[in-house]
């Protein structure tokens, strides 16, 4: 590992040190001006954000150093087709605020599975799909994030790997322990700004030093490493030479690395799982002032998505001009050499163009981006994720925990995340042949399409029941499951030692396998529901998309439940004596965001009012004309983006 530009300088230095104190300062000042010491509050931060911290926040958690490490380097290794995973969500972000979210609202829900537990009744889904996905986060998320983070801060600053993961976590779990959603939100809003600015200014000095856009593509089929033979053994040009696709979006069918179909439908259906159903994208959304707003904030995500091609993918390929021998390597010697991997060193091309190009404070500027990106992934995860556990999973096991076992129970999960996400680095490590990194795709294409399937036909179907959606899960999560292992089993080897994986298994490229998959799972939640029982209308009203605008009341599948615990529950806080807190107590209290007096008990019919206002989904009539004409425009441009390209 040689890093011969070390930031060791004072303008560097005092970048990142006030670029953090400015980022405490934001948490603190969210902390404390908005109400997390309910659930409300804490997990959805009051719903009182407007559209462009949403739109920021979206756009952040999305965008973690994870895109920087491993979209650069995908870049480097195979031109501008991995674009297309960014522009696909162009479409998404439209799907979302348009089709999903309105009803997510109406249903009046905190958590996905607890929608589907009021659309299907029963346990078992919401309990499957909460566990399922502190899975994905855990594996595919936290791990690749903390990894690529520490690839960053290991060129830069020469860090021991686990101190520099320990500090940033410790950081990170500070506001996210303490703040709330509200507070992941604000911090999200100044990270996205720094991000965009600062790869701007990276972009505009990588053109600068390769000469344009026009030499930028000569160049970049012309970059080939000087060391291409080990031993006697001289390595097949197809595994150094750049593709002859480079620049094109939609390859060969067969053939391409990343295949038009699987580009445009494959691609879809992880997107329609990650941007339509997944907790960290959707709580944002939930945390909407109205309507208008949430889709504004999409409209504005769905800008900014355009960005990434731009300032992420084509400087890994120019990163790959300037130095070939190192990004491009395919001698295992070399490359073990020049950035610890046999496989190769794709990964590094981004920190490595960071480390080289910028002029001193600007560097500083940089590394502080890079761990922008990975502190605002790893808050969002971690927030959404000790939602899904405090409201999904923790209310399965005691009955009727008060609000404030409530807090504690989220705050305490939090911490047990992230020692499990520290424990997970050596494993990252090990495998971080630039393996793990594609895995994150493949693994979501094998563990995503059931879920966006259910979703789809949860919300657009409502001949569909719960037995239907239980087996198409089980029956998806079995095939997914039975793929991913064997891959694993045999490792995807690279260019120059191929794996052995058998054709049936491995051949079928993992966007196809994600149709197959959703195809699948899609005819058994429907051949399960045809068979059985449908779900009379009086449990869905306002819960699908043909009963959306009904006013009628509708009774929850598990209402029976539900109003037993609320009379019990009412009885206990009666109990609760209220003795005055010591000094210590109080401070450690507010701190935590628990010192939430105990509200006026409210009549019922001023729950209903506030219940009325937070299943809201009314607009003003003019601006959800500007709304709607600006995701016209965002679509068209997105086809045009996609059709210039291609």
């Amino acid at each position: 590992m040689e890093t011969s530009i070390k930031i060791n300088n004072a303008a560097d230095i005092s970048v990142i040190v006030i670029y953090f104190l400015v980022v405490l300062a934001v948490g603190l000042w969210a902390m404390f001006s908005t109400n997390r010491g309910t659930v409300g509050g804490f997990f959805l931060a009051g719903r009182s954000m407007v559209w462009w911290p949403i739109g920021a926040s979206l756009f952040a958690s999305n965008i973690g150093s994870g895109h920087f490490v491993g979209i650069a380097g995908t870049g480097a290794a195979g031109g501008i087709a991995i674009g297309g995973y960014e522009w696909n969500a162009l479409i998404f972000v439209v799907v979302l605020g348009w089709l999903f979210v309105p009803i997510y609202i109406k249903a009046g829900v905190v958590t996905m599975p607890e929608y589907l537990k009021k659309r299907f009744g029963g346990k078992r889904i919401q309990i499957y799909l909460s566990v399922l996905s502190l899975i994905l986060y855990i594996f595919t998320k936290i791990s690749a994030d903390i990894f690529s983070g520490a690839i960053f801060i290991h060129l830069a600053l020469g860090l021991n790997l686990y101190l520099a993961i320990i500090i940033l976590l410790a950081i990170t779990a500070l506001y996210t322990i303490t703040g709330g959603l509200a507070a992941v939100i604000y911090t999200d809003t100044l990270q996205t700004f720094i991000m965009v600015v600062g790869s701007f200014i990276l972009m505009g000095f990588a053109f600068a030093e390769v000469g344009g856009y026009d030499a930028f593509m000569r160049k970049y089929m012309e970059a080939i490493p000087s060391n291409i033979s080990y031993g006697n053994t001289t390595i097949d040009p197809k595994c150094y030479t750049p593709q002859k696709d480079s620049f094109h979006i939609f390859r060969d069918a067969v053939t391409g690395d990343l295949p038009w179909p699987g580009l445009i439908f494959g691609l879809s259906i992880i997107a329609l799982w990650y941007w339509c159903t997944d907790q960290v994208i959707v709580q944002r959304c939930l945390s909407g002032k109205n309507m208008s707003h949430v889709k504004a904030g999409c409209i504005m995500c769905g800008y900014l998505k355009l960005l990434p091609m731009f300032i992420i993918v084509m400087p890994g390929m120019i990163s790959r001009i300037l130095y070939t021998d190192v990004v491009a390597c395919v001698v295992p010697e070399v490359c073990q050499e020049a950035c610890g991997t046999a496989v190769g060193c794709t990964n590094i091309a981004y920190p490595k163009m960071v480390v080289e190009l910028m002029p001193k404070g600007l560097r500083g500027l940089m590394l502080s981006v890079m761990l922008a990106s990975l502190m605002s992934s790893l808050t969002s995860i971690f927030n959404s994720a000790s939602t899904l556990f405090t409201m999904d999973i923790y209310t399965k096991i005691r009955t009727r925990p008060s609000e404030k076992e409530l807090m504690i129970a989220g705050r305490s999960f939090m911490l047990l995340l992230i020692g499990i996400s520290i424990a997970w680095v050596p494993v990252v490590q090990s495998a971080q042949s630039g393996q793990l990194f594609d895995y994150i795709q493949s693994v979501t294409s094998y563990l995503g399409p059931p879920i966006a399937a259910l979703f789809l036909l949860a919300i657009f179907c409502k001949r569909v029941n719960e037995p239907g959606a239980f087996w198409g899960l089980i029956v998806g999560l079995l095939a997914g499951l039975s793929r991913m292992i064997a891959e694993f089993a045999y490792g995807t080897g690279s260019c120059v030692m191929p794996s052995k994986c058998p054709f049936i298994i491995c051949g079928i490229h993992y966007l196809y396998f994600a149709i197959i998959l959703f195809g699948v799972s899609a005819i058994v939640i429907l051949a399960v529901s045809f068979m059985t029982k449908p779900i009379p209308d009086v449990h869905l009203y306002r819960l699908c998309w043909s009963l959306r605008n009904s006013k009628e009341e509708r009774i929850d599948l598990d209402a029976d439940e539900e109003e037993t615990k609320d009379d019990e529950k009412d009885e206990e806080s009666v109990h609760e004596e209220r003795e005055e807190p010591g000094c210590f107590k109080k401070a450690y209290n507010w701190f935590c965001g628990l010192d939430q007096e105990q509200g006026p008990k409210l009549s019922k019919e001023e729950e209903e009012a506030l219940k009325k206002k937070l299943t809201d989904t009314s607009e003003v009539p003019l601006w959800r004309n500007v709304v709607n004409i600006n995701g016209i425009i965002l679509l068209t441009v997105a086809v045009f983006c996609h059709a210039f390209f291609a």
